[in-house]
C-alpha cells in the first residue's frame, strides 16, 4: 500500500494568494514544514501572518491546543526565490490559470528540485498531460485540485496526465487523506470531475429562466425547498461570481470541442458583459444594494382541498403524499398502482414529471386534466413542490390538483410547462453527466458522487440519485427532454442505455 508523504519531508507551495496560503495551512497543520513563494514582494510574509493568525483562532475556539496552533505557524517559511525551494519533497505551484506561465515555472522548478521531488498543480481547469509535456520527466507530475477554502473544503481531486506515474497519485492521493482531506483520483480531462459535472445544475436553471418557465427567486426556491440543494443555482452563481463561472464553462465548452450540452448562457453573457458579476460587485440576478429586499417566490394562493382525492400505488412519491395527507387529516383513497398516474383530486390527474410537458402528457395519455409535478429529493420532507399545468386542463381541475399539494403541506410554486420542470430535469442532467464520467474512464463511480457532495455540496451524489428515481426512469427524461429539443445536449449517455438494456442493478 502507498504511504502519505512523511511528515519531515518540506512542502513546498507557489502562490500566496487565497488557495496557496489555504494549502500552505493545511500542511503546515498537519505537520510539515512549509516554504511559501509569491514573485509579489512581502506577499509570502503576509499569507504566513494571515494563516498564523487563523491558528491562533482556532486555538482561541477550542480546535487546536495553543502549543499546536503555535507550533504549526513555526513551521511555514517565506522564501524568497525558487532556489530556496531546493530540500522539497513536494511542491504545489497555485498561480495564475495560463498554461505557458505553468510549464515555464515547472522546467525551472526541475533544474532546483530533487528527482524524488513529486511536483503539482493545483489547476482546476488546465490540462495536467499539456503542463507536463514541456518537462523532462512529466512522470511525477500530477493535479492536486483542492476547492477553495482549502482549509474548509474536504475534497480534493488527485489528477493524472497521460505519462502521470500510479505511484505519483497514490502518494498524493494518500497524502491528502493524511492531511485530513477526501481524495478522490481522476483522469485529466476538460473540468476534472466537479467542474464537468456541475455544469448542469447551472447551464438547465439558465435554460428554464430564458425560456420563461420561471423566475429567478422561484427557480432557486424549488431547488432548495424539493431538490435538498444548500443554494439555489442563481444564489450560486451570484455568489461565485459571473465572470468566475462563465468562464468555466466558456472552458469546458470549447475543451470539449464546442459540445452542445456545456453551451454557455446568453442570458449570462449579458450579465458579465453588463459587469453585473453578482454579490461582488452588488448586482447579478439579484440586488445586494443596502436597501435591496431579496425577490419572493411565487406561490400559489391557498386553494380548497378536493373533496374526492385518490392516491395510486406505493412509489416513494405516493407513500409520502399518503403519509403527509393523513398527519394532516386529510381524507383520501389509497388504491393499486395504475400505470403512472399518482393520485386524482376532483377531475384532475396528477403524474411526477417523465420529461416531457404536462400538454404532451395529457396529448398522449389523453387525460387532459393533466398537472404534473417536480422531482423532490425527498417527497415526505420537501416543503415546496414545483408544478406545470396542461395546456388543456381546465381552471377548476388545476386548483383541485395545487388544493391537493397544499393539503400535503406543500407550498406550491407553479411554472409554465417546461419539459423536466427544474429539479427533474437538473438532476437527470447531472446523472448523465456522472455517467459519461465514469463511461470515459475519468473517474469510478463512488468518486464522482464523494466529489460532487464535497465539491459542490450536491445533497446526493448524481448516481445515488439515479438509482433512487430508477435508471429505466431516468432514462425516460432525457429520452423526452431530446425529443422536445432534438438537441444533442440531452442524449442519453451510452452507460445508462447499457443499463437499461441490462436490466439489473448499476454500478
Amino acid at each position: 500500500m502507498t504511504q502519505a508523504l512523511a511528515t519531515h519531508t518540506v512542502v513546498a507551495v507557489i502562490g500566496a494568494g487565497a488557495m496557496g496560503a489555504g494549502i500552505a495551512q493545511v500542511a503546515a497543520a498537519a505537520g510539515h514544514t512549509v516554504k511559501l513563494l509569491d514573485n509579489r514582494p512581502g506577499a509570502a510574509v503576509q499569507a504566513i501572518d494571515g494563516i498564523c493568525a487563523q491558528f491562533e483562532k482556532m486555538a482561541a475556539k477550542g480546535k487546536l491546543s495553543l502549543e499546536a496552533a503555535q507550533a504549526a505557524g513555526a513551521r511555514l517559511q517565506a522564501a524568497e526565490h525558487l532556489a530556496d525551494l531546493f530540500d522539497a519533497g513536494l511542491v504545489v505551484e497555485a498561480i495564475v490559470e495560463n498554461l505557458q506561465v505553468k510549464q515555464a515555472l515547472f522546467k525551472d522548478l526541475e533544474a532546483v528540485v530533487s528527482e524524488a521531488c513529486i511536483l503539482a498543480s493545483n489547476t482546476s481547469s488546465i490540462s495536467i498531460t499539456a503542463i507536463g509535456a514541456a518537462l523532462k520527466n512529466p512522470q511525477r507530475l500530477a493535479g492536486l485540485h483542492f476547492f477553495n477554502p482549502a482549509p474548509l473544503m474536504a475534497l480534493v481531486e488527485v489528477v493524472s496526465g497521460l505519462a502521470t506515474e500510479l505511484a505519483v497519485a497514490t502518494t498524493l492521493f494518500a497524502t491528502a487523506a493524511a492531511w485530513g482531506k477526501t481524495p478522490v483520483h481522476a483522469k485529466s480531462t476538460p473540468g476534472f470531475i466537479v467542474n464537468r459535472v456541475a455544469r448542469p445544475y447551472y447551464a438547465e436553471a439558465l435554460r428554464v429562466l430564458h425560456e420563461g418557465g420561471a423566475d429567478c427567486a422561484t427557480l432557486d426556491a424549488c431547488c432548495r425547498e424539493a431538490g435538498g440543494f444548500r443554494m439555489g443555482p442563481f444564489e450560486l452563481m451570484d455568489m461565485i461570481g459571473h465572470d468566475v463561472n462563465f468562464a468555466v464553462t466558456q472552458s469546458v465548452w470549447r475543451a470539449f470541442f464546442n459540445a452542445p450540452r456545456f453551451l454557455p448562457s446568453l442570458t449570462q453573457q449579458d450579465l458579465v458583459d453588463a459587469g453585473f458579476l453578482g454579490k461582488k460587485s452588488g448586482r447579478g440576478f439579484y440586488s445586494y444594494q443596502d436597501s435591496a429586499l431579496k425577490p419572493l417566490p411565487v406561490t400559489a394562493p391557498a386553494l380548497d382541498q378536493p373533496d374526492d382525492i385518490v392516491v395510486y400505488g406505493q412509489s416513494a412519491a405516493a407513500q409520502a403524499l399518503a403519509t403527509r395527507l393523513q398527519t394532516r387529516g386529510v381524507r383520501f383513497t389509497q388504491v393499486a398502482a395504475m400505470g403512472d398516474t399518482l393520485a386524482r383530486a376532483g377531475d384532475a390527474t396528477v403524474r411526477v414529471t417523465d420529461g416531457r410537458s404536462a400538454t404532451r402528457c395529457a396529448f398522449d395519455t389523453q387525460t387532459p386534466h393533466t398537472v404534473l409535478i417536480d422531482l423532490a429529493l425527498d417527497y415526505a420532507q420537501a416543503t415546496r413542490l414545483a408544478v406545470s399545468v396542461a395546456a388543456q386542463c381546465d381552471p377548476t381541475a388545476a386548483d383541485h390538483a395545487i388544493g391537493l399539494l397544499q393539503a400535503a403541506g406543500f407550498a406550491v410554486s407553479p411554472l409554465q410547462d417546461i419539459p423536466g420542470l427544474i429539479v427533474m430535469r437538473t438532476v437527470a442532467m447531472l446523472a448523465n453527466e456522472a455517467f459519461d464520467a465514469v463511461n470515459q474512464g475519468v473517474c469510478d463511480a463512488a468518486a464522482v458522487d464523494t466529489a460532487m457532495r464535497l465539491g459542490v455540496n450536491c445533497p446526493c451524489g448524481p448516481l445515488a440519485w439515479a438509482r433512487a428515481i430508477g435508471i429505466d426512469q431516468l432514462s425516460t427524461v432525457l429520452t423526452h427532454l431530446a425529443q422536445t429539443y432534438g438537441e444533442d445536449r440531452y442524449r442519453t449517455s451510452p452507460l445508462i442505455q447499457h443499463h437499461v438494456y441490462a436490466a439489473k442493478a448499476f454500478l
